[in-house]
């Protein structure tokens, strides 16, 4: 017995609707990732160290506690 099997026939308008969509996706990845590069390299760029005045008087040479080691 042989059966009748019918293949989907998918017009051109399938193709371009999912072959704009795929460019769409990579072109907004590229978007992002090069966004994410830019924020990046300007937090590298904008370091900034704080300086904390203590009101205490920090030794110079290293504390030993008790035990005579090194912390």
């Amino acid at each position: 017995m042989m059966t009748n099997i019918r293949h989907q026939i998918k017009s051109q308008w399938y193709y371009l609707f999912w072959g704009a969509c795929a460019v769409a996706v990579v072109g907004g990845q590229i978007y992002v990732g090069s966004g994410y590069r830019e924020m990046a390299q300007a937090t590298k760029n904008n370091v900034t160290t704080v300086q904390c005045e203590s009101p205490y008087q920090i030794p110079v040479y290293p504390y030993r506690n008790r035990t005579g080691e090194f912390e």
